[in-house]
């Protein structure tokens, strides 16, 4: 009985011992060199590409800017969820706001919500990135987007007005539903 007792725990140790080596040399497999982690990056991109691609061509997304800059390149850090350029469907919003004042929207900014006008989707399989002109009507003006999207998600969005001057928004794209904007009260 003794002798079962200790080849069952012999037995036990040396399944436990194969597979601890068994996997500690599966790991050190998995090390990919430098190569390879450049294909998989690639692949990454590619797939990354693709799905910005439904989502642009769906008409259902959010900038996020992390960034507002003017057109003398002076670039201030925002609020991502108060600073944002949503587009459903056929309709758009554009939205500047802060943590600091109330503003006209009452999130410390303007908000010009509106419908889409013009819409043009471009894009460059070979280097991974989109381009997308469109342009939104809203009741406080008439505004030309001109976004530009790379596969590791990164976008950067040039507003300009029927005045002189421009406003870029860099950030990120995001899902509608992904997104944890804040809408503030349309500026009329």
């Amino acid at each position: 009985m003794k002798t079962n007792r200790l080849n069952i725990v012999l037995s036990l140790f040396m399944a436990a011992l194969f597979l601890g080596t068994f996997s500690m040399s599966n790991a050190q497999a998995v090390k990919l060199d430098r190569k390879e982690k450049k294909e998989v990056r690639k692949a990454q991109l590619t797939a990354n590409f693709y799905a910005l691609d439904t989502l642009l061509k769906a008409r259902s997304f959010v900038l996020e800017a992390d960034f507002l800059q003017n057109n003398y390149g002076d670039r201030v850090p925002v609020s991502s969820n108060l600073n944002f350029i949503m587009v459903n469907k056929s309709n758009g919003v554009l939205q500047t706001g802060s943590n600091m004042s109330m503003g006209y929207n009452g999130v410390g900014g303007v908000t010009a919500e509106g419908n889409i006008g013009s819409w043009e989707l471009n894009r460059d399989a070979k280097r991974l990135y989109h381009t997308l002109r469109f342009s939104l009507l809203s009741n406080i003006g008439h505004y030309d987007v001109f976004l530009t999207v790379n596969a590791d998600n990164n976008a950067s969005a040039i507003i300009t007005g029927l005045g002189r001057g421009s406003l870029t928004w860099n950030g990120r794209i995001k899902t509608l539903n992904g997104s944890r904007v804040f809408k503030g009260q349309t500026t009329y």
